[in-house]
Parts: C-alpha cells; sequence; structure tokens
C-alpha cells in the first residue's frame, strides 16, 4: 500500500500554483502590464501564500492554541526523548489514535490495522491488487487452492485446483507469516513466484500481478409461472457496484422482464455515490432517494437520471442488511408504487462514516453524518421493516437453491399476484 504523508503546506502551495499559472498563462497576461507590474503581482502572490499558510499552520493547527494537543505533544515527546529504552515511534502515535478513536464509544467508528485497513479497502474499492485466487488455509499451515477467477493472472497460468502453496518467492508459508499475504504486496505487473505441490510433485509457477476486480453483482433470468424475472443479487455497495448492476438493468432490458426482484440480503453497504447511482436507474429527478443529517444543515439527495420503470419490483432485506441496503429498501417502500419489501427486518445503521488512512498503513473510519429516507425517517436501531415478512427457512441455510430460497419464493408469489 502506498503510504501517504500529511502535507500541511498543501493548502498553501495549492494557491501559489493556482495563482502562479494563472500569471504566466500566456493568454490571461493584460497586454497593458508592464514588467514591473507583473513583478509587484508575483511578489503580493508569493507574500499571500505565505500568511495564508501561517495562518492554516500556526493558527489552526499549532499544539499552542489547544491545551489538550500541546499535552499529547508534549508527553510524546518526553517518551521518544527520555524514555529509557527504544521507542517505536510508529507504534506510539498508533496507539494515541487509536486510543482517541476508541474513547467515542461509537461503534462504527474504528481504528483498524494493516490487514483490517486492506481488507476494507479492498471492499470498498471492489478490486484489488493480487493474482486471482481463492484459498483454504490446511491443518499444516499451508494453503489449497479452492477456485481461480477467470480472465486473472492465475487463469492463464498453470495454477490449477487443489494446488498446494508452499511457498512464496522463496519463503516458506507455514514459517512466515507475511508470506502469504506479500502475494497482495506489490505493483501491478511485477512478478510473484510461487511454488506448489501438486500430488507427490513440486513445481514453481511465475505469475504477474494484475488488478482483480471483485464480482459483486450477480444476475439471471428465469421463468416464474409464465413471468420472466430478472433476479439481481449485490454483495456491496463498492466503487464498481454500479458498473456491474448497469450490465445487468442491460441484460434484463434486452430480454423484457415482467418483473424485477433485488436481493441486498447481508449487503452490509458501502459507497452511498453508487447507491445513489443505482437508485437513479428507476427514479426520475424530482425523487428525494434519500437524505443527509448534519448538526447545521439536512440535504436532500435527489435523483440523477429522467429514468423509471414500471413493471413490478421485489427487495429482499434481512437482519445483514445494513446502510446502503437500507436507504435502497427504504427508497423503493416509499417510492416505487410497484414495489414490495420481503424478508427481515433490516440492521437498522442510521449513520455514514468517512475513512482516513495513516502513513502506517493503518486506518480510521469515523461517523460524520446520519441519513434519512427519502421521507426524512430516522432507522438507526430500528431497522426497515418489510412489508411481508418472511424468515428464511432451515433448508434454505443447509441448500442455497432458488426453489429452497423461501424468501424468494413468497417475493414471487406476490409479484405474481401484482400482475
Amino acid at each position: 500500500m502506498a503510504k501517504k504523508k500529511k502535507n500541511k503546506n498543501i493548502k498553501k502551495h495549492n494557491l501559489f500554483t493556482i495563482i502562479k499559472d494563472k500569471i504566466f498563462h500566456e493568454d490571461d497576461i493584460d497586454n497593458n502590464f508592464s514588467m514591473f507590474e507583473v513583478v509587484i503581482i508575483i511578489i503580493i502572490s508569493i507574500l499571500f501564500g505565505i500568511i495564508i499558510g501561517y495562518i492554516i499552520t500556526c493558527g489552526k493547527l499549532s499544539p499552542a492554541n489547544d491545551k489538550n494537543l500541546s499535552e499529547i505533544v508534549d508527553v510524546y515527546d518526553k517518551l521518544t526523548s527520555n524514555y529509557y529504552d527504544k521507542v517505536d515511534k510508529s507504534k506510539l502515535s498508533d496507539a494515541a489514535i487509536k486510543g482517541m478513536v476508541e474513547s467515542l464509544d461509537d461503534p462504527y467508528t474504528n481504528y483498524m490495522d494493516v490487514t483490517t485497513a486492506n481488507e476494507f479497502n479492498r471492499t470498498i474499492d471492489g478490486s484489488f491488487v493480487g493474482i486471482g485466487v481463492t484459498v483454504q488455509y490446511e491443518e499444516d499451515g499451508y494453503y489449497r487452492v479452492i477456485e481461480i477467477m477467470q480472465d486473472t493472472p492465475a487463469s492463464k497460468s498453470d495454477l490449477r485446483v487443489d494446488d498446494i502453496l508452499l511457498r512464496v518467492d522463496g519463503m516458506d508459508i507455514a514459517e512466515d507469516e507475511t508470506a502469504f499475504s506479500s502475494i497482495t504486496n506489490g505493483k501491478v505487473g511485477t512478478k510473484v513466484i510461487l511454488t506448489v505441490k501438486r500430488g507427490e510433485d513440486q513445481m514453481d509457477i511465475t505469475l504477474k500481478r494484475a488488478v482483480i476486480e471483485l464480482k459483486i453483482v450477480h444476475n439471471s433470468i428465469f421463468d416464474y409461472e409464465g413471468m420472466k424475472v430478472g433476479y439481481v443479487k449485490i454483495d456491496s455497495f463498492s466503487v464498481n457496484s454500479y458498473k456491474q448492476f448497469e450490465r445487468s438493468m442491460n441484460r434484463f432490458d434486452k430480454n423484457n422482464i415482467d418483473v424485477l426482484v433485488i436481493d441486498v440480503r447481508d449487503n452490509p453497504g458501502g459507497n452511498l455515490a453508487r447507491t445513489r447511482e443505482i437508485l437513479s436507474k428507476f427514479f426520475d429527478r424530482k425523487t428525494v432517494l434519500y437524505q443527509i443529517k448534519t448538526p447545521k444543515v439536512t440535504k436532500k439527495i435527489k435523483s440523477l437520471n429522467s429514468e423509471t420503470k414500471d413493471y413490478p419490483i421485489a427487495v429482499l432485506i434481512n437482519n445483514g442488511s445494513a446502510s446502503a441496503s437500507e436507504i435502497l429498501a427504504s427508497c423503493f417502500q416509499e417510492n416505487y408504487d410497484k414495489a414490495i419489501i420481503v424478508g427481515e427486518k433490516s440492521y437498522g445503521k442510521g449513520t455514514i462514516q468517512n475513512s482516513q488512512s495513516l502513513s502506517s498503513g493503518t486506518s480510521i473510519k469515523y461517523t460524520t453524518e446520519k441519513w434519512l429516507t427519502s421521507k426524512g425517517k430516522y432507522l438507526g436501531d430500528k431497522g426497515v421493516k418489510p412489508d411481508v415478512e418472511v424468515a428464511a427457512s432451515a433448508e434454505y441455510y443447509e441448500n442455497q437453491t432458488y426453489s429452497t430460497d423461501n424468501q424468494l419464493q413468497e417475493a414471487l408469489k406476490k409479484l405474481k399476484e401484482s400482475k
């Protein structure tokens, strides 16, 4: 992961760059300006940038203006300067950040270590750098390949399902905990050498790391009692969710489906911008999709398009449907006349978080806003109540198919009745 260091002078630099570009852009210089006047403008611009930078750096961020911050800096300085043993400065600052985050007593404001941060970013981004395999941990400390993703470096190599991964670039996976994770710790296009065991044989396989896009949205078309059903399952609202959802909708449109089922069961939420784009496939620009509430203002978020649909739609939810999934379900419940929500009451997460990557590779996630339904309801701790409440059957958990999915079957039954 690329490390980013916070630059306290970034605003000053950006301001100066804009002024400088304006002055030296040939088409923007007034031909009546003398050279002396141009030099004066440059000097004033530089001084203005310095003053703004001083105000930002010293006036807003200086520990001298905040007693609590001053004490934190003082303790950090004492420990790093006077502690009897060596001090890991990065570990010290991470501990301070973790303590501040945990003191807020907010279940959605978290400090994430490197592993957790990488997994979080992977989920939100909908992609990762790697080779495209799914593995299973074995008791001896090695990993068995159980799936090879299509159109990935692994699928184009000699790697096979059931191969046992022994070493990565010569590092023994069972002896070195970092060996396996190093498969993804590299830039796109760099090589990684896997030593694998296949039967009694061992072999080295060289692959090039690539960006692997996760399959977030799954779709199918099937017949139910004479109805052509479009079914789409959204695992999470990641960066690439809308692109994959749009492909699904294009397929449905070409096949002239009669009804649509949107499945967001066990979808924990994610990127609100993608949620807005997905909802905009169904509502015109006048429709408020959801609202964002801060201590000072409430903002209504409207549809981006003028598209609408007229076929019946069922949305499947359960207690694992949270945040953006609840926004989607509540929007259909409040605004789409032919929509029905089926399943179990959703999780009830009514807040929005931002994340900040730290130079150590760790991250923090913190609450910044609340979200409300299109009609202004707050669903935190309440969740979306389905129109038709159906608990998932034990049979479905044991054998997950369309026919054993009693929540889906109930949704199809209701859609059939609405036709």
